[in-house]
């Protein structure tokens, strides 16, 4: 989850039943500006602020209420350290959350006003530095992803010692007409839902396989793993299907209904093949199977991410088979020592 802020904005927010949202007064930021962790009756108020930056700077949304929802319950993330959210009043001004996994901190920034964004940033990467030097580690890998129209973000982000390293672009193709189903390809067998173990740890090898030359693609654990996929109000095990080739998994999909209320999408969250079963069509089927199911099921499209770095030719995949970018979000990275 991750929202951006449009630069020169107003101090504003989203309104939050009229109540004060409560906290404490810091030091650096607008005066009367309170602060506090979030809470999972947050959720509302968090997507609404998130839609209103978004919006504002590409004339879309980029979150959820459900996606909002899900980020929150992610085991991952404790809300009472590793979260922050600013308001006046009854607005919602700025929020940020750190997720650590190992070496790496994947931080999440969201506010108009320069000096809520700059506050919220700079907490962040102090508290992720703090938490890697309590586990002993001696590098910390901070990323943050900022739309690239959010300028204002852009350079905050730099001031603190972070560089653009790489995009992730959300693509979209739109189901205008029924899709075709697509042929199986030869030798494949198709196993759809994983309601048993031994499929769902088949599915998460594939993945950790398949993603390995990707360190901040890889992952969790398989028991972290399962109940973050768990945690989440828009997956079941049903949305993962594998692959098997001669009696092996050699490629996976994970879908939910993370944008099925807002944008009447299926979102495909992973495609994985193995290295060894590349070169026989069996991500294109993969996809082009995922939209002849969201189009018979009446949804308007499906929805992915993908990192525009990725070492496949996964982008132009994507868009061999139709789909196209609607939301472009830079990755600033830096390495730190704790």
């Amino acid at each position: 989850m991750a929202g951006q802020p449009a630069g020169g904005q107003p101090l504003g927010g989203q309104p939050v039943d009229g109540q004060s949202m409560g906290g404490q007064p810091m030091g650096g930021l607008p005066a009367g500006a309170m602060v506090r962790p979030m809470r999972l009756d947050d959720s509302a108020a968090i997507q609404a602020h998130l839609a209103g930056h978004s919006v504002s700077l590409i004339g879309i949304h980029q979150y959820s209420p459900e996606g909002v929802a899900n980020f929150l319950r992610d085991p991952a993330l404790n809300l009472d350290t590793d979260t922050w959210l600013v308001s006046i009043g009854d607005q919602v001004v700025g929020t940020a959350a750190t997720v650590q996994a190992s070496d790496r901190a994947g931080i999440e920034v969201t506010s108009a006003d320069r000096a809520v964004a700059d506050w919220l940033l700079g907490t962040a990467i102090e508290h992720a530095t703090e938490r890697a030097r309590e586990a002993g580690q001696t590098e910390l890998k901070v990323s943050l992803g900022i739309l690239r129209s959010d300028r204002q973000l852009a350079e905050l982000a730099e001031l603190h010692g972070l560089a653009l390293d790489t995009s992730t672009d959300r693509m979209k193709i739109e189901h205008t007409a029924p899709v075709e189903p697509p042929a199986v390809p030869a030798g494949v067998t198709v196993h759809r839902g994983a309601s048993d173990e031994t499929t769902r740890r088949a599915g998460h090898q594939v993945i950790a396989e398949s993603f390995a030359d990707q360190p901040g693609s890889t992952p969790r654990p398989y028991d972290d793993w399962v109940e973050s996929r768990e945690s989440r109000s828009t997956f079941d095990w049903s949305g993962l299907t594998v692959l098997e080739l001669a009696g092996r998994p050699v490629a996976v999909r994970e879908w939910d209904r993370n944008f099925v209320s807002s944008d009447n999408c299926g979102y495909i969250g992973r495609i994985g093949v193995l290295a060894e079963a590349r070169g026989r069509g069996l991500a294109k089927f993969l996809l082009r199977d995922q939209f002849a199911l969201d189009s018979a099921a009446g949804l308007a499209g499906t929805l992915l991410h993908v990192d525009t770095s990725n070492p496949t030719p996964a982008v132009g995949l994507y868009l061999s088979v139709g789909m196209r970018t609607d939301i472009v979000t830079d990755i600033y990275r830096a390495r730190l020592r704790p």
